[in-house]
Protein backbone atom coordinates (compact mmCIF):
# COMPACT_ATOMS: atom_id res chain seq x y z
CA UNK A 1 0.00 0.00 0.00
CA UNK A 2 0.98 3.00 -0.94
CA UNK A 3 1.22 5.14 2.09
CA UNK A 4 1.67 8.89 -0.05
CA UNK A 5 -1.34 8.41 -2.04
CA UNK A 6 -4.59 10.63 -2.04
CA UNK A 7 -7.26 8.29 -2.01
CA UNK A 8 -5.64 6.30 0.66
CA UNK A 9 -5.31 9.35 2.97
CA UNK A 10 -8.36 10.59 2.37
CA UNK A 11 -10.05 7.05 2.92
CA UNK A 12 -9.44 7.51 6.81
CA UNK A 13 -11.41 10.58 6.89
CA UNK A 14 -13.90 7.59 7.03
CA UNK A 15 -12.73 5.03 9.37
CA UNK A 16 -11.85 7.40 11.62
CA UNK A 17 -14.11 9.64 14.07
CA UNK A 18 -12.70 11.13 16.24
CA UNK A 19 -9.26 12.63 16.63
CA UNK A 20 -7.18 13.90 19.57
CA UNK A 21 -5.66 16.76 17.69
CA UNK A 22 -6.73 18.61 14.32
CA UNK A 23 -3.93 21.10 12.54
CA UNK A 24 -5.33 23.60 10.26
CA UNK A 25 -2.55 24.66 8.39
CA UNK A 26 0.39 22.88 6.29
CA UNK A 27 3.64 25.36 6.86
CA UNK A 28 6.05 24.56 8.91
CA UNK A 29 4.01 25.41 12.53
CA UNK A 30 1.55 23.46 11.36
CA UNK A 31 3.62 20.71 10.57
CA UNK A 32 6.08 20.77 13.58
CA UNK A 33 2.52 20.36 15.43
CA UNK A 34 1.55 17.68 13.64
CA UNK A 35 5.04 15.61 14.01
CA UNK A 36 5.04 16.11 17.62
CA UNK A 37 1.42 15.13 18.18
CA UNK A 38 1.54 12.05 16.38
CA UNK A 39 4.75 10.84 17.80
CA UNK A 40 3.49 11.02 21.11
CA UNK A 41 0.58 8.78 19.94
CA UNK A 42 -2.32 10.87 19.86
CA UNK A 43 -4.32 10.67 16.74
CA UNK A 44 -3.52 13.52 14.18
CA UNK A 45 -5.12 15.14 11.57
CA UNK A 46 -3.49 17.71 9.60
CA UNK A 47 -5.88 19.50 6.86
CA UNK A 48 -4.21 22.45 4.49
CA UNK A 49 -6.34 24.56 2.45
CA UNK A 50 -3.28 24.30 -0.66
CA UNK A 51 -0.23 22.84 -0.62
CA UNK A 52 2.18 22.39 2.17
CA UNK A 53 4.69 25.20 2.31
CA UNK A 54 2.67 26.95 0.07
CA UNK A 55 3.03 29.92 1.69
CA UNK A 56 5.78 31.81 3.96
CA UNK A 57 7.23 28.59 4.44
CA UNK A 58 8.83 28.16 0.68
CA UNK A 59 9.86 31.45 0.22
CA UNK A 60 12.51 31.92 3.38
CA UNK A 61 16.09 32.88 2.91
CA UNK A 62 17.19 29.12 3.03
CA UNK A 63 18.75 29.82 6.48
CA UNK A 64 18.33 27.43 9.28
CA UNK A 65 20.08 30.08 12.10
CA UNK A 66 20.17 31.22 15.47
CA UNK A 67 19.54 34.88 14.18
CA UNK A 68 23.00 37.35 14.49
CA UNK A 69 20.33 40.15 14.13
CA UNK A 70 18.25 39.36 17.04
CA UNK A 71 21.65 38.80 18.95
CA UNK A 72 22.43 42.92 18.40
CA UNK A 73 18.54 43.42 19.49
CA UNK A 74 20.29 41.16 22.42
CA UNK A 75 17.62 38.58 22.57
CA UNK A 76 19.63 36.03 24.00
CA UNK A 77 16.89 33.19 24.95
CA UNK A 78 15.63 33.23 21.52
CA UNK A 79 18.97 33.20 19.80
CA UNK A 80 20.06 29.99 22.41
CA UNK A 81 16.52 27.97 21.39
CA UNK A 82 17.21 28.94 17.53
CA UNK A 83 20.95 27.43 17.92
CA UNK A 84 19.48 24.64 19.57
CA UNK A 85 17.14 23.67 16.76
CA UNK A 86 19.87 24.52 14.42
CA UNK A 87 21.98 21.90 15.86
CA UNK A 88 18.98 19.38 16.03
CA UNK A 89 17.95 19.93 12.46
CA UNK A 90 21.28 19.04 11.05
CA UNK A 91 21.04 15.72 12.72
CA UNK A 92 17.47 15.05 11.79
CA UNK A 93 17.40 15.81 8.58
CA UNK A 94 21.18 15.84 7.45
CA UNK A 95 20.27 15.36 3.25
CA UNK A 96 18.18 18.80 3.92
CA UNK A 97 20.63 20.92 6.28
CA UNK A 98 24.38 21.73 5.69
CA UNK A 99 26.90 24.04 7.35
CA UNK A 100 27.39 27.34 5.38
CA UNK A 101 30.06 29.45 6.26
CA UNK A 102 29.49 32.90 6.33
CA UNK A 103 31.72 35.85 5.71
CA UNK A 104 31.02 39.31 6.50
CA UNK A 105 33.18 41.69 4.73
CA UNK A 106 35.06 44.26 7.20
CA UNK A 107 35.59 48.10 5.42
CA UNK A 108 37.03 49.43 8.72
CA UNK A 109 38.74 48.08 12.17
CA UNK A 110 36.40 48.74 14.28
CA UNK A 111 33.82 46.98 12.65
CA UNK A 112 36.20 43.68 12.65
CA UNK A 113 36.63 44.04 16.09
CA UNK A 114 33.09 44.42 16.89
CA UNK A 115 31.40 41.71 14.63
CA UNK A 116 34.80 39.20 15.80
CA UNK A 117 33.69 39.97 19.10
CA UNK A 118 29.50 39.15 18.59
CA UNK A 119 30.08 36.22 16.52
CA UNK A 120 32.19 34.42 19.41
CA UNK A 121 29.11 34.96 21.78
CA UNK A 122 26.82 33.48 18.76
CA UNK A 123 29.29 30.60 18.48
CA UNK A 124 29.27 30.14 22.78
CA UNK A 125 25.46 30.41 22.30
CA UNK A 126 25.67 27.60 20.43
CA UNK A 127 27.11 24.91 22.81
CA UNK A 128 27.98 21.80 21.96
CA UNK A 129 25.97 21.90 18.74
CA UNK A 130 28.03 24.97 17.29
CA UNK A 131 28.66 24.56 13.55
CA UNK A 132 32.12 26.22 13.53
CA UNK A 133 34.52 28.92 15.19
CA UNK A 134 34.05 32.54 14.16
CA UNK A 135 37.66 33.85 12.61
CA UNK A 136 38.92 37.04 11.19
CA UNK A 137 40.45 36.36 8.16
CA UNK A 138 42.94 39.13 6.44
CA UNK A 139 42.39 40.97 3.42
CA UNK A 140 44.09 38.56 1.01
CA UNK A 141 42.18 35.51 1.94
CA UNK A 142 38.65 37.85 1.97
CA UNK A 143 39.33 38.57 -1.32
CA UNK A 144 40.47 34.75 -2.53
CA UNK A 145 37.25 33.61 -0.61
CA UNK A 146 34.92 36.19 -2.38
CA UNK A 147 35.79 36.89 -5.68
CA UNK A 148 33.42 39.51 -6.61
CA UNK A 149 33.47 41.39 -3.56
CA UNK A 150 34.90 45.39 -3.59
CA UNK A 151 38.32 45.49 -2.22
CA UNK A 152 38.20 49.31 -1.62
CA UNK A 153 38.89 50.04 1.74
CA UNK A 154 38.52 46.26 2.46
CA UNK A 155 40.56 45.52 5.67
CA UNK A 156 39.57 41.99 6.19
CA UNK A 157 36.47 39.62 6.52
CA UNK A 158 34.81 37.52 9.72
CA UNK A 159 33.88 34.20 8.49
CA UNK A 160 31.20 32.42 10.81
CA UNK A 161 29.04 29.36 10.12
CA UNK A 162 25.05 28.73 10.24
CA UNK A 163 22.72 26.46 8.52
CA UNK A 164 21.42 26.69 5.14
CA UNK A 165 18.49 24.26 3.84
CA UNK A 166 16.10 23.52 1.80
CA UNK A 167 12.58 24.70 3.05
CA UNK A 168 10.11 23.40 1.33
CA UNK A 169 11.27 19.89 0.62
CA UNK A 170 12.09 20.16 4.64
CA UNK A 171 8.36 20.48 4.55
CA UNK A 172 7.53 17.61 2.35
CA UNK A 173 9.83 15.10 4.19
CA UNK A 174 7.61 15.94 7.81
CA UNK A 175 4.77 15.67 6.32
CA UNK A 176 6.17 11.65 4.99
CA UNK A 177 7.12 11.55 8.25
CA UNK A 178 3.86 12.18 9.74
CA UNK A 179 2.03 9.64 7.46
CA UNK A 180 4.68 7.34 8.46
CA UNK A 181 3.60 7.36 11.96
CA UNK A 182 -0.16 7.08 11.33
CA UNK A 183 -0.99 10.70 11.12
CA UNK A 184 -3.61 12.13 8.49
CA UNK A 185 -2.28 14.62 6.39
CA UNK A 186 -4.11 16.01 3.51
CA UNK A 187 -3.11 19.16 1.06
CA UNK A 188 -5.75 21.09 -0.60
CA UNK A 189 -8.08 20.42 2.02
CA UNK A 190 -9.95 23.48 3.20
CA UNK A 191 -11.52 24.00 6.87
CA UNK A 192 -14.81 25.80 5.95
CA UNK A 193 -16.27 26.14 9.04
CA UNK A 194 -15.33 25.39 13.05
CA UNK A 195 -17.71 22.59 15.00
CA UNK A 196 -18.87 23.43 18.61
CA UNK A 197 -20.11 21.62 21.55
CA UNK A 198 -23.79 23.53 23.31
CA UNK A 199 -21.17 24.85 25.81
CA UNK A 200 -19.17 26.92 22.50
CA UNK A 201 -15.92 24.91 23.05
CA UNK A 202 -14.66 24.05 19.76
CA UNK A 203 -14.52 20.19 19.33
CA UNK A 204 -14.16 19.79 15.33
CA UNK A 205 -14.50 21.31 12.04
CA UNK A 206 -15.84 20.94 8.48
CA UNK A 207 -13.18 20.28 5.92
CA UNK A 208 -13.67 20.63 2.13
CA UNK A 209 -11.55 18.17 -0.08
CA UNK A 210 -11.22 20.95 -2.57
CA UNK A 211 -9.84 18.30 -5.82
CA UNK A 212 -13.10 15.81 -4.65
CA UNK A 213 -15.52 18.30 -3.74
CA UNK A 214 -16.66 16.33 -0.86
CA UNK A 215 -16.81 17.72 2.96
CA UNK A 216 -16.47 16.39 5.85
CA UNK A 217 -17.35 16.78 9.13
CA UNK A 218 -13.93 15.87 11.68
CA UNK A 219 -14.48 16.21 15.11
CA UNK A 220 -11.51 15.99 18.07
CA UNK A 221 -10.38 16.82 21.08
CA UNK A 222 -7.85 19.92 19.96
CA UNK A 223 -8.23 22.40 17.66
CA UNK A 224 -5.09 23.93 16.33
CA UNK A 225 -4.48 27.42 14.66
CA UNK A 226 -1.43 27.03 12.68
CA UNK A 227 -2.32 29.42 9.86
CA UNK A 228 0.64 31.89 9.82
CA UNK A 229 -0.47 35.08 7.92
CA UNK A 230 -4.03 33.76 7.82
CA UNK A 231 -4.50 33.39 11.41
CA UNK A 232 -6.99 35.99 12.31
CA UNK A 233 -8.52 34.58 9.60
CA UNK A 234 -9.76 31.12 11.47
CA UNK A 235 -10.19 33.33 14.40
CA UNK A 236 -12.79 34.92 12.75
CA UNK A 237 -14.59 31.67 12.11
CA UNK A 238 -14.33 31.33 16.13
CA UNK A 239 -15.13 34.97 16.98
CA UNK A 240 -16.30 37.27 14.29
CA UNK A 241 -15.15 40.85 14.73
CA UNK A 242 -12.16 39.26 16.52
CA UNK A 243 -8.97 42.12 16.42
CA UNK A 244 -6.48 40.76 14.37
CA UNK A 245 -3.49 38.65 15.76
CA UNK A 246 -0.90 39.23 13.04
CA UNK A 247 0.36 41.63 11.19
CA UNK A 248 2.42 40.30 7.67
CA UNK A 249 5.68 41.53 6.96
CA UNK A 250 6.57 41.03 3.36
CA UNK A 251 10.21 39.51 2.82
CA UNK A 252 11.60 39.52 -1.04
CA UNK A 253 14.31 37.50 -2.46
CA UNK A 254 16.24 37.75 -5.63
CA UNK A 255 17.74 34.08 -7.37
CA UNK A 256 20.98 35.23 -9.20
CA UNK A 257 23.35 32.87 -11.24
CA UNK A 258 26.37 31.55 -9.48
CA UNK A 259 28.66 33.80 -11.32
CA UNK A 260 27.75 36.49 -8.79
CA UNK A 261 29.06 34.72 -5.96
CA UNK A 262 31.71 31.83 -7.27
CA UNK A 263 32.86 29.90 -3.98
CA UNK A 264 31.53 28.13 -1.14
CA UNK A 265 30.85 31.09 1.00
CA UNK A 266 27.88 32.93 1.66
CA UNK A 267 28.28 36.76 2.38
CA UNK A 268 26.14 38.54 5.18
CA UNK A 269 25.75 42.32 5.14
CA UNK A 270 25.25 43.59 8.75
CA UNK A 271 23.90 46.66 8.63
CA UNK A 272 22.03 47.75 5.04
CA UNK A 273 20.91 51.30 4.72
CA UNK A 274 17.51 51.01 6.48
CA UNK A 275 20.00 48.73 9.72
CA UNK A 276 18.44 45.42 8.26
CA UNK A 277 20.77 42.77 6.98
CA UNK A 278 21.26 41.37 3.92
CA UNK A 279 22.45 37.75 2.47
CA UNK A 280 23.80 36.56 -0.40
CA UNK A 281 23.22 32.61 -0.09
CA UNK A 282 24.61 29.97 -2.63
CA UNK A 283 21.48 27.44 -2.97
CA UNK A 284 20.74 24.84 -5.67
CA UNK A 285 23.89 26.24 -7.75
CA UNK A 286 22.68 30.38 -7.66
CA UNK A 287 22.87 33.08 -5.30
CA UNK A 288 19.52 34.04 -3.17
CA UNK A 289 19.79 37.70 -2.20
CA UNK A 290 17.70 39.20 0.24
CA UNK A 291 15.98 40.10 2.42
CA UNK A 292 13.53 42.82 2.85
CA UNK A 293 10.69 43.49 5.79
CA UNK A 294 7.86 45.61 4.67
CA UNK A 295 5.06 45.70 7.03
CA UNK A 296 1.85 45.08 5.10
CA UNK A 297 -2.15 45.90 6.06
CA UNK A 298 -3.59 42.85 4.39
CA UNK A 299 -2.03 38.93 3.13
CA UNK A 300 -2.47 37.45 -0.30
CA UNK A 301 -1.90 33.68 -0.83
CA UNK A 302 0.30 34.99 -4.05
CA UNK A 303 2.30 37.72 -2.53
CA UNK A 304 4.18 40.30 -5.53
CA UNK A 305 7.76 41.91 -4.74
CA UNK A 306 7.10 45.94 -4.50
CA UNK A 307 9.41 47.87 -6.65
CA UNK A 308 11.27 49.47 -4.13
CA UNK A 309 11.87 46.23 -2.73
CA UNK A 310 13.98 45.05 -5.73
CA UNK A 311 15.33 48.54 -6.03
CA UNK A 312 16.85 48.01 -2.71
CA UNK A 313 18.07 44.49 -2.87
CA UNK A 314 19.97 45.35 -5.90
CA UNK A 315 21.71 48.57 -4.98
CA UNK A 316 22.46 47.46 -1.81
CA UNK A 317 24.13 44.02 -3.27
CA UNK A 318 25.64 46.18 -5.82
CA UNK A 319 26.99 48.81 -3.27
CA UNK A 320 29.35 45.22 -2.35
CA UNK A 321 30.01 43.63 -5.77
CA UNK A 322 32.30 43.85 -8.56
CA UNK A 323 30.24 42.55 -10.96
CA UNK A 324 27.32 44.56 -11.16
CA UNK A 325 23.38 42.99 -11.42
CA UNK A 326 21.12 44.21 -13.54
CA UNK A 327 16.96 43.56 -13.39
CA UNK A 328 17.62 41.42 -16.83
CA UNK A 329 20.40 38.75 -14.64
CA UNK A 330 17.51 38.26 -11.96
CA UNK A 331 16.45 34.94 -12.67
CA UNK A 332 13.78 34.71 -10.41
CA UNK A 333 12.15 37.35 -7.70
CA UNK A 334 9.83 35.86 -5.07
CA UNK A 335 7.95 37.10 -2.13
CA UNK A 336 7.28 35.15 1.16
CA UNK A 337 4.76 37.03 4.29
CA UNK A 338 6.33 36.61 7.79
CA UNK A 339 3.49 36.11 10.23
CA UNK A 340 4.28 38.75 13.14
CA UNK A 341 2.56 39.01 16.12
CA UNK A 342 0.59 42.47 16.30
CA UNK A 343 2.63 44.91 17.98
CA UNK A 344 0.17 46.15 21.00
CA UNK A 345 1.45 49.80 20.31
CA UNK A 346 0.59 49.70 16.81
CA UNK A 347 4.38 50.02 15.99
CA UNK A 348 5.76 50.14 12.48
CA UNK A 349 9.14 49.38 13.49
CA UNK A 350 8.90 45.50 12.47
CA UNK A 351 12.33 44.96 13.98
CA UNK A 352 10.64 45.94 17.21
CA UNK A 353 8.01 43.13 16.72
CA UNK A 354 9.10 39.66 18.03
CA UNK A 355 9.92 37.01 15.69
CA UNK A 356 9.27 34.39 18.33
CA UNK A 357 6.62 32.55 18.91
CA UNK A 358 3.73 32.54 21.35
CA UNK A 359 -0.01 30.33 21.76
CA UNK A 360 -3.19 31.96 22.29
CA UNK A 361 -5.98 29.86 23.75
CA UNK A 362 -9.23 31.18 22.62
CA UNK A 363 -11.94 31.50 25.19
CA UNK A 364 -13.40 28.29 22.50
CA UNK A 365 -10.27 26.38 23.64
CA UNK A 366 -8.96 26.75 20.00
CA UNK A 367 -5.06 27.30 19.99
CA UNK A 368 -3.21 29.24 17.75
CA UNK A 369 0.60 29.58 17.29
CA UNK A 370 1.68 33.04 15.98
CA UNK A 371 4.98 34.16 15.20
CA UNK A 372 8.03 31.87 14.79
CA UNK A 373 10.79 30.89 12.32
CA UNK A 374 11.21 27.86 10.21
CA UNK A 375 14.76 26.92 12.15
CA UNK A 376 12.34 26.32 15.78
CA UNK A 377 9.46 24.51 14.23
CA UNK A 378 10.20 21.48 16.24
CA UNK A 379 10.13 23.37 19.25
CA UNK A 380 6.78 25.23 18.18
CA UNK A 381 5.48 21.97 17.91
CA UNK A 382 6.22 20.43 21.08
CA UNK A 383 5.47 24.02 22.89
CA UNK A 384 1.57 23.64 20.96
CA UNK A 385 0.90 19.84 22.12
CA UNK A 386 2.68 21.07 25.73
CA UNK A 387 0.27 23.50 26.50
CA UNK A 388 -2.83 21.22 24.92
CA UNK A 389 -1.46 18.97 27.66
CA UNK A 390 -1.30 21.76 30.36
CA UNK A 391 -5.09 23.00 29.72
CA UNK A 392 -6.04 19.56 29.92
CA UNK A 393 -7.59 18.64 26.47
CA UNK A 394 -4.87 15.82 26.25
CA UNK A 395 -3.40 13.20 28.51
CA UNK A 396 0.51 14.07 29.34
CA UNK A 397 2.95 12.43 27.03
CA UNK A 398 6.67 12.97 26.27
CA UNK A 399 7.47 14.90 23.54
CA UNK A 400 10.00 12.17 21.16
CA UNK A 401 10.79 14.27 18.43
CA UNK A 402 14.41 15.61 19.91
CA UNK A 403 16.16 12.96 17.83
CA UNK A 404 13.54 11.87 15.28
CA UNK A 405 14.87 11.34 11.81
CA UNK A 406 13.09 13.14 8.86
CA UNK A 407 12.12 11.14 6.42
CA UNK A 408 14.94 10.58 3.33
CA UNK A 409 17.60 11.43 6.67
CA UNK A 410 21.01 10.71 5.17
CA UNK A 411 24.32 11.89 5.69
CA UNK A 412 25.43 13.59 2.56
CA UNK A 413 28.89 15.02 1.86
CA UNK A 414 29.14 14.91 -2.01
CA UNK A 415 26.48 17.30 -2.57
CA UNK A 416 27.69 17.39 -6.76
CA UNK A 417 24.80 15.59 -7.75
CA UNK A 418 21.51 17.51 -7.48
CA UNK A 419 19.94 14.23 -6.54
CA UNK A 420 21.47 14.29 -2.80
CA UNK A 421 17.99 16.16 -1.56
CA UNK A 422 16.29 13.13 -1.46
CA UNK A 423 18.26 11.72 0.97
CA UNK A 424 17.67 7.67 1.21
CA UNK A 425 15.10 8.31 -1.47
CA UNK A 426 17.43 9.02 -4.54
CA UNK A 427 18.04 5.06 -4.91
CA UNK A 428 14.64 4.62 -6.02
CA UNK A 429 14.55 7.77 -7.83
CA UNK A 430 17.50 5.90 -9.96
CA UNK A 431 15.36 2.76 -9.77
CA UNK A 432 12.43 4.76 -11.62
CA UNK A 433 14.54 5.82 -14.46
CA UNK A 434 16.50 2.06 -14.81
CA UNK A 435 12.47 1.21 -15.56
CA UNK A 436 11.69 3.79 -17.91
CA UNK A 437 15.20 5.24 -19.09
CA UNK A 438 12.88 8.03 -20.62
CA UNK A 439 12.64 9.75 -17.23
CA UNK A 440 16.06 10.62 -17.16
CA UNK A 441 15.56 13.64 -19.34
CA UNK A 442 16.44 16.91 -18.37
CA UNK A 443 13.26 19.30 -17.95
CA UNK A 444 14.64 21.82 -19.28
CA UNK A 445 18.02 22.50 -20.70
CA UNK A 446 19.55 25.03 -18.36
CA UNK A 447 19.07 22.57 -15.37
CA UNK A 448 19.60 19.26 -13.90
CA UNK A 449 16.08 18.43 -12.73
CA UNK A 450 14.81 15.50 -14.00
CA UNK A 451 11.43 13.74 -15.70
CA UNK A 452 11.47 11.33 -12.98
CA UNK A 453 11.26 13.73 -10.60
CA UNK A 454 8.23 15.09 -11.74
CA UNK A 455 7.13 11.46 -11.30
CA UNK A 456 8.03 10.63 -8.09
CA UNK A 457 6.80 14.11 -6.60
CA UNK A 458 2.91 12.79 -7.80
CA UNK A 459 3.12 9.20 -6.29
CA UNK A 460 5.26 9.88 -3.46
CA UNK A 461 5.48 13.43 -2.67
CA UNK A 462 1.44 14.58 -2.53
CA UNK A 463 1.76 16.75 -5.51
CA UNK A 464 -1.54 17.52 -7.15
CA UNK A 465 -0.48 20.30 -9.31
CA UNK A 466 1.92 22.11 -12.06
CA UNK A 467 2.57 24.65 -8.92
CA UNK A 468 3.04 21.97 -6.21
CA UNK A 469 5.77 20.33 -8.64
CA UNK A 470 7.53 23.12 -10.10
CA UNK A 471 7.49 25.49 -7.21
CA UNK A 472 7.83 23.16 -3.97
CA UNK A 473 9.38 19.71 -4.91
CA UNK A 474 11.61 20.49 -8.25
CA UNK A 475 12.49 23.99 -7.14
CA UNK A 476 12.47 25.13 -11.06
CA UNK A 477 10.17 28.12 -10.41
CA UNK A 478 12.73 29.75 -7.62
CA UNK A 479 15.65 29.03 -9.44
CA UNK A 480 14.72 29.70 -13.37
CA UNK A 481 11.06 31.37 -13.53
CA UNK A 482 11.43 31.64 -17.23
CA UNK A 483 12.53 28.17 -17.71
CA UNK A 484 9.72 26.77 -15.00
CA UNK A 485 7.16 28.25 -17.66
CA UNK A 486 8.63 26.43 -20.39
CA UNK A 487 8.14 23.41 -18.93
CA UNK A 488 4.82 23.73 -17.36
CA UNK A 489 3.30 21.78 -20.46
CA UNK A 490 5.57 18.81 -20.13
CA UNK A 491 4.39 18.93 -16.54
CA UNK A 492 1.33 18.77 -16.97
CA UNK A 493 1.02 15.34 -19.47
CA UNK A 494 3.40 13.72 -17.35
CA UNK A 495 0.64 14.94 -14.25
CA UNK A 496 -1.87 13.67 -16.31
CA UNK A 497 -0.76 10.61 -17.46
CA UNK A 498 -0.42 10.09 -13.85
CA UNK A 499 -3.85 11.39 -11.94
CA UNK A 500 -5.72 10.41 -15.46
CA UNK A 501 -6.97 13.99 -16.58
CA UNK A 502 -7.99 15.19 -19.80
CA UNK A 503 -5.83 17.41 -22.28
CA UNK A 504 -8.35 19.99 -21.11
CA UNK A 505 -7.63 19.52 -17.42
CA UNK A 506 -3.90 20.12 -18.81
CA UNK A 507 -4.60 23.07 -20.53
CA UNK A 508 -6.25 24.58 -17.35
CA UNK A 509 -3.24 23.27 -15.02
CA UNK A 510 -0.56 25.26 -17.68
CA UNK A 511 -2.65 28.33 -17.28
CA UNK A 512 -3.25 28.66 -13.88
CA UNK A 513 0.69 27.83 -13.31
CA UNK A 514 1.74 30.70 -16.15
CA UNK A 515 -0.34 33.17 -14.18
CA UNK A 516 1.27 32.73 -11.13
CA UNK A 517 4.98 32.45 -12.45
CA UNK A 518 4.68 35.57 -13.98
CA UNK A 519 4.93 37.07 -10.49
CA UNK A 520 8.70 35.06 -10.01
CA UNK A 521 9.49 37.46 -13.35
CA UNK A 522 10.85 41.06 -13.06
CA UNK A 523 7.48 43.06 -14.50
CA UNK A 524 9.36 44.72 -17.30
CA UNK A 525 10.30 41.92 -19.02
CA UNK A 526 8.46 40.15 -21.72
CA UNK A 527 7.34 36.41 -20.53
CA UNK A 528 6.51 33.97 -23.41
CA UNK A 529 3.37 32.14 -22.73
CA UNK A 530 3.89 28.55 -23.16
CA UNK A 531 1.58 27.06 -26.20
Amino acid sequence: MNLFKRAVITKQLETKTNWDVIIIGGGATGLGVALDSVTRGFKTLLLEQDDFAKGTSSRSTKLVHGGVRYLAQGNIDLVKEALYERGLLLKNAPHLVKNQSFIIPGYSWWSIFFYTTGLKIYEFLSGKLSFGKSVHIAKKETKARLQTIKTDKLKGGVVYHDGQFDDSRLAINIAQTCLEHGATVLNHFKVKELIKDDNGTINGVVGYDTEANVSYELHGKVVVNATGVFTDDILKLDTPGSKNMVRPSQGVHLVLDKSFLPGNDAIMIPKTEDNRVLFLVPWHDKVVVGTTDTLLDEHNPEPVALEQEVDFILATANSYLTKIVTRKDVLSVYAGLRPLAAPKDKSEKTKEISRSHKIVVSPSGMLSVIGGKWTTYRKMGEDTIDKAIAIGKLPPKACTTQHLAIHGAMPTSDRSNHLYIYGSDWKEITALIEESPDLGEKLHPRLDYLKAEVVWAIRHEMARTIEDILARRVRVLFVDARAAIEVAPMVAGLLAEELHKDYEWQQQQTEAFTAIATNYVLQNETVTQPS
